[in-house]
C-alpha cells in the first residue's frame, strides 16, 4: 500500500527572510542569485517555514496556494496511480522550487509533492508569486532554468528505472539525495526507498547489502551514510553522471 502523507502544520519564523548582513542564512540557490532589486520585491512576499519529514505539500490535482524555495533538506515529486502506488520521479533541494506551475499560469498539480528529509523552506503564495514575476525577469529566468533541469531528471530517472539494475539505481538516488540534502547521513527507510524506486522493499534490501558490503554505505532501522562518494559514484549507473554534467554545462551557460 501507499504510504499516507499527513499534511502538518508548518512553524512559522519572521516573515522577512535575512538579506545580505545575515545571508548565512539563505541557502535557496535559487534566491541567493537574484539582484538586489529583485531581492526587494521577493523577499518582503517570504515566510520562513519548517519542513517536517512525511509532509505532503501538494497532491495531484490540490490547488496550489504557495509555492516555496527550498532551503534545507530535501522534497521528492512524485507520480501517483489511481490504485495509490507511487514512483518518484524528481528530487528537489536547497537548488530549486516546489510549484512550478504557478510560473506558468497554473493553480493545480499532476504530482505529488512531500518532504522525504526535514528541513526548511521560504514560502511565498500563489498571489504573491505571480505579482513577483511580472517584476522580477531574472527571478522568472531562474525558474524557467530550474524548470528545464527538473524535466531532464524526470526523463533521465524515468529511462533509468526502466533499464539499469536496482543496486545501481540505489546508488544513483544515494547520490542525488546527498546532492540536495548537503548530507551523506540520510534518514531514509528501505520501505521508503523501495516506494522512491518504483520496487520491491526485498529487492532494496537486496541491493542495499550489495552497497553494504562493497564497504559503500552503511545503514540501519531508518538511516543510511554513504561511506565512500566516489566509489558510489563507480558502483551507480551512467545516469547519475549524465545528469550531473548536464546540469553544470546549464550552469557555465546560464547569465
Amino acid at each position: 500500500m501507499a504510504k499516507r502523507y499527513a499534511r502538518t502544520s508548518l512553524k512559522k519564523s519572521p516573515r522577512r527572510p535575512p538579506a545580505d548582513g545575515d545571508g548565512n542564512q539563505i541557502r535557496n540557490e535559487i534566491l541567493l542569485s537574484l539582484p538586489r532589486e529583485e531581492r526587494d520585491v521577493v523577499f518582503s512576499k517570504l515566510e520562513f517555514v519548517r519542513l517536517h519529514s512525511l509532509q505532503l505539500l501538494h497532491d495531484p490535482g490540490d490547488s496550489i496556494k504557495s509555492g516555496y524555495f527550498c532551503n534545507s533538506g530535501m522534497v521528492s515529486t512524485l507520480s501517483v496511480f489511481p490504485n495509490g502506488k507511487a514512483v518518484e520521479v524528481g528530487l528537489i533541494g536547497r537548488e530549486g522550487f516546489v510549484g512550478l506551475p504557478i510560473v506558468v499560469g497554473f493553480r493545480s498539480s499532476s504530482l505529488r509533492s512531500n518532504v522525504q528529509i526535514k528541513g526548511s523552506a521560504f514560502r511565498i503564495g500563489a498571489d504573491a508569486l505571480s505579482d513577483s514575476l511580472a517584476r522580477c525577469p531574472t527571478l522568472v529566468l531562474r525558474l524557467h532554468q530550474f524548470s528545464h533541469v527538473m524535466s531532464m531528471q524526470v526523463a533521465q530517472v524515468a529511462a533509468c528505472n526502466r533499464l539499469h539494475e536496482v543496486a545501481e539505481r540505489l546508488a544513483r538516488w544515494l547520490l542525488m539525495c546527498a546532492d540536495r540534502a548537503g548530507d551523506h547521513r540520510l534518514p531514509l527507510t528501505q520501505e521508503l526507498l523501495g516506494q522512491m524506486l518504483g520496487t520491491r522493499r526485498a529487492s532494496v534490501t537486496i541491493a542495499a547489502r550489495i552497497l553494504h558490503e562493497a564497504g559503500l554505505i552503511t545503514y540501519r532501522r531508518g538511516a543510511i551514510e554513504i561511506l565512500n562518494k566516489e566509489r558510489l559514484e563507480q558502483k551507480s549507473c551512467e545516469c547519475y553522471g549524465m545528469i550531473q554534467r548536464q546540469i553544470e554545462k546549464w550552469r557555465t551557460e546560464s547569465p
